[in-house]
């Protein structure tokens, strides 16, 4: 009679090992890459079809799960469809960096200019596919795009777009270009701040009449930047930037943040910044001021400042933050004032009555309220102030700059990874 033998215990099995052949590992079930991959592509689609019907929400778990799906399927960024919407030629350099760190991923670039409506040859299906998106201000809807996972804004900023339903109705990340425009910024800032020391608008009027004459006989009417203190009022990486040169300058720097960063990890920056600029680790200030009210505004505007920068986010807590109670706090030192944020920061009036009477001795505005400034407009002729129609941010390396922070982040999306660079903060609005 045969033995039946399957729930015995081997022998063989139970031999103890004494050192000699090691015992044979079990055999794990084989699978099937190609089935695998489809079954992960399969469920992907699922999910992304249960999103666009709404029987569940996208929100940061859904984000994670589709996102953890298409690494698990290809790190190339396989089924990733980029729309890249740009001003001016993208630089064909970073495209091609792009595509060979994500060789599978489907790059579209169009021209787009600011704030114009997307051209009629422009296919709405074109949304359908697209998992990443490069904009300045077009944004689908979340129905148009059903598979959007990241959006690239162009701007520093993401004012202009917290109205829209993709940034308001939804969860899907997106990000700035800070830090692209710090490096040009700083040099604007700095370079109006000198004009304006060394009296240059007046040299360059001479000039253009052909007469050689000293404006001032006394050396000391123009003053060089050593020993003058600088205060920057949001110390973000613009603000970094600028207080590198300022330092290299001789200057003194004082920094404003809205949240307080008492220990040295609180003062670091992450987010992005080309190598070697800015401040990174929060090093430079002398002093460093924070809190929303106006006492704590006051403090700092009060400290002395010889040029007071204004590189803080538009937000409602900011609008009209530079009023004439602000200016009146300034006049201690008659603050030269710059602006390179938004207009709506500072309340103009009260900007051109504090020119015009000499409570402050002069601005430099890359922006202004309204904008654009209409001819006339009484700001075009208050005393001692220099207007550029907001074009400090100018520089042949911005889309290097901005593209190179697209692929880091498509870099972090193909890992898996939600902690993207330069994320917006929904609640703070930037």
């Amino acid at each position: 009679m045969a033995q039946n033998t399957a729930d015995q215990p081997s022998t063989e099995a139970a031999k103890p090992n004494t050192g000699g052949e090691s015992p044979q590992a079990p055999t794990k079930p084989r699978v099937d890459p190609i089935a695998e991959a489809k079954l992960l592509e399969l469920y992907y689609d699922f999910i992304s079809e249960l999103t666009k019907i709404r029987i569940i929400r996208y929100n940061r778990l859904t984000f994670a799960i589709m996102t953890l799906i298409k690494t698990l399927t290809n790190k190339t960024l396989k089924g990733h469809k980029a729309v890249i919407f740009t001003t001016v030629p993208a630089p064909q350099s970073q495209l091609d960096r792009i595509q060979e760190q994500f060789p599978d991923l489907k790059i579209v670039t169009r021209l787009q200019p600011w704030g114009a409506p997307l051209d009629p040859d422009w296919k709405e299906e074109e949304w359908k596919d697209t998992t990443v998106l490069l904009t300045a201000t077009i944004l689908p809807t979340r129905e148009q795009a059903p598979h959007l996972q990241y959006v690239q804004l162009t701007s520093a900023g993401a004012n202009h777009i917290i109205d829209r339903p993709l940034f308001s109705g939804t969860n899907i990340p997106f990000s700035t270009a800070n830090g692209v425009h710090g490096p040009q910024i700083a040099e604007w800032i700095v370079s109006t701040f000198l004009t304006f020391q060394h009296h240059l608008k007046d040299y360059w009027k001479l000039q253009e009449e052909a007469k050689w004459k000293r404006l001032h006989q006394n050396p000391e009417d123009a003053e060089d930047t050593v020993g003058k203190r600088i205060g920057i009022l949001g110390y973000g990486s613009i603000g970094r930037q600028t207080a590198r040169v300022a330092k290299a300058l001789g200057m003194d720097v004082h920094a404003y943040t809205l949240h307080p960063r008492p220990t040295p990890e609180s003062r670091r920056d992450d987010s992005y910044s080309p190598e070697g600029l800015g401040d990174p680790e929060g090093k430079f200030p002398s002093k460093w001021f924070s809190g929303g009210s106006k006492e704590d505004i006051h403090a700092f505007l009060g400290s002395d400042l010889d040029l007071l920068v204004i590189a803080t986010p538009l937000t409602a807590k900011t609008k009209n933050l530079i009023a004439k109670p602000e200016f009146q706090v300034l006049s201690k030192k008659r603050t030269f004032v710059t602006n390179i944020a938004r207009g709506p920061i500072v309340n103009t009036d009260d900007l051109i009555e504090a020119l015009n009477t000499g409570v402050i001795r002069g601005a430099a505005l890359d922006v202004t309220d309204p904008e654009p400034l209409p001819d006339g407009h009484p700001l075009w002729s208050a005393k001692n102030i220099t207007i550029t129609p907001h074009i400090s941010a100018a520089s042949a390396a911005y889309y290097y700059r901005l593209l190179d922070i697209f692929r880091l982040n498509l870099e972090r999306l193909s890992q898996g990874r939600d902690d993207l660079i330069n994320k917006v903060n929904r609640k703070e609005g930037y």
